[in-house]
């Protein structure tokens, strides 16, 4: 109940369509109560001697009435078949605005969480989450309340006409519910359990193709693309195996639901039967409690049946809540100080592992519109020291100082504006050459965007594109070297403002020639401006 507390706020917003949706879904309910009266008054009356009922208008029987009784059933399941479009239309736009809210909601709470959180994590399992775990709101608001209330309301009305028809039959209809609780409180905990196995099993399998995709390269050129299938198909066996046992638990749960219908039909027939032999009703009234005994049990039955889907949609909410639950650090603080930008490293101690620190007790200071060089090898904490800056990461002891200001007072988003930061790997987005350059400016102009390019060397190569500036990068930068890759990253650079300049080894990907002439427009882009560079040279 809590989870379905929890997961109704992002339909709440609908409050209006779905109370449409209610009163639709009873009014349907209502003119289902019709459906069979059509057919007993033709049998009893028509077929039958029996007179017509006090309440029915006056109408010689015969082919008259017969008419009457044909026409109205038309238009009593004509009404339905509207009914039961409109209103399953108007939930499923109301289950869809659910989704997109949860997934934004998601989507943003990736984008607040710390990096810490990214690193510990498969990317396969956060977009197996993000894309396919989302669903399951949906899931629950169709089969709980749309299918919760529908059958609510059926169950409620049919008893009481159907205990107006016959007391004695209605009772053995009621006989089989504590069955079908004490049946589904067998099989739900189990269910929802092994739907959480299968559901992370296949997020593993998401996680191993996003793998193999971004190491299509690295895969070929050792030939481990055998290694690789063989992996994946165990993996695969694994979400099978445990898919099987998911969706067996699910048909045993069914089958078990459907003996017991099957044995309250049974009852109510035989006793029912033995009434009509009796003359204590007629077969047309045997017909009308029979219809009606099926729209009983077939909402008891879509409430009993929807168990095994809740469980897996229960599954997955619960992997979507687990994220959404996640702590997120604040990121409410002090304004950066207006003047140039003085940094202070005062026994700054940091480590991934807490008993692996990368930097121990580091002691730097830059001056405003200083350049400092940060030389070293791979692993020796210079990156490590440009995240920290960026608030990415906090130190484990120690502070970082800007102007006399601990970093930990100020705004992150204050310290990531006024920082032009380009990293060792290049990342480009999809989309055209200009929208990544742009990427650091959405508001630059054409001749800014070529400005930069210029200034990282980049418009030569730009140029020779086939469609230049408007180029389509794919996912990946697939159609760049990597030393073009980095010079649309350093363009990107070059067409931000900002106080201090982050350089994450930014010409290792270039030959000599373009890297003198980084060096050069590099002297220029970090010009009055605090600047660390990182580099092996």
């Amino acid at each position: 109940m809590n989870l379905l507390r929890r997961a109704s706020q992002f339909f709440r917003p609908d409050q209006s369509k779905l109370i449409g949706v209610v009163l639709l879904m009873i009014l349907g309910v209502a003119l289902n109560l019709l459906k069979p009266w059509p057919i007993a008054i033709a049998i009893d009356s028509v077929l039958g001697e029996k007179p017509l009922p006090d309440w029915f208008p006056p109408i010689d029987p015969g082919v008259s009435l017969l008419i009457c009784m044909v026409l109205s059933l038309f238009v009593i399941h004509f009404a339905v078949a509207m009914l039961t479009a409109f209103n399953s239309e108007s939930s499923i736009d109301i289950g869809l605005n659910g989704l997109r809210r949860v997934r934004l909601a998601l989507f943003e709470k990736l984008q607040q969480l710390p990096l810490k959180f990214h690193l510990g994590k498969r990317q396969g399992d956060l977009i197996q989450r993000a894309t396919w775990d989302t669903y399951s709101f949906q899931t629950l608001f169709q089969q709980v309340l749309v299918t919760g209330v529908t059958a609510g309301c059926s169950l409620l009305l049919m008893l009481v006409v159907m205990a107006n028809l016959n007391i004695p039959l209605t009772l053995v209809a009621l006989a089989i519910i504590p069955c079908l609780l004490l049946t589904m409180k067998r099989f739900a905990a189990d269910m929802v359990q092994r739907s959480a196995r299968a559901q992370e099993a296949d997020s593993v399998l998401a996680s191993r193709v996003q793998q193999n995709i971004s190491a299509v390269t690295l895969i070929r050129s050792y030939n481990h693309e055998p290694a690789e299938i063989d992996e994946f198909a165990s993996r695969a066996d694994r979400s099978r195996t445990l898919r099987q046992s998911q969706h067996s638990r699910e048909v045993w749960y069914l089958a078990e639901l459907a003996l017991v219908f099957g044995a309250g039909v049974a009852a109510i027939l035989w006793i029912g039967s033995k009434q009509v032999m009796a003359g204590h009703i007629t077969v047309g009234e045997l017909i009308v409690f029979l219809a009606y005994l099926t729209q009983f049990y077939d909402p008891l039955n879509q409430i009993t049946a929807a168990g095994s889907t809740v469980s897996a949609a229960s599954a997955g909410a619960n992997r979507v809540f687990e994220i959404l639950d996640e702590p997120i650090p604040q990121l409410t603080g002090d304004k950066l100080p207006a003047a140039d930008l003085k940094i202070e490293f005062d026994n700054t101690t940091f480590g991934f592992d807490p008993d692996k620190p990368v930097l121990k007790k580091l002691n730097l200071q830059l001056n405003p519109g200083e350049t400092v060089a940060l030389i070293g090898p791979s692993g020796s904490g210079k990156s490590t020291l440009l995240r920290l800056l960026l608030r990415f990461h906090d130190p484990d002891q120690g502070s970082i100082n800007i102007n006399g200001n601990n970093l930990r007072q100020i705004d992150p988003r204050e310290i990531r504006r006024e920082t032009i930061y380009v990293e060792q790997e290049p990342i480009l987005i999809p989309g055209t050459v200009a929208e990544n350059i742009a990427w650091s400016n959405p508001h630059a102009t054409k001749e800014e965007i070529e400005a930069a390019a210029r200034d990282a060397n980049a418009d030569e190569f730009i140029n020779e594109l086939e469609f230049g500036y408007n180029t389509v990068i794919g996912e990946g930068a697939a159609r760049l070297s990597v030393g073009e890759s980095q010079r649309l990253a350093l363009a990107r650079a070059f067409l931000k403002p900002g106080r201090l300049v982050l350089l994450d080894e930014p010409t290792s990907a270039l030959d000599a020639s373009n890297e003198q002439a980084i060096a050069a427009a590099l002297a220029v882009l970090c010009q009055g401006r605090t600047t660390i560079l990182t580099t092996h040279r």
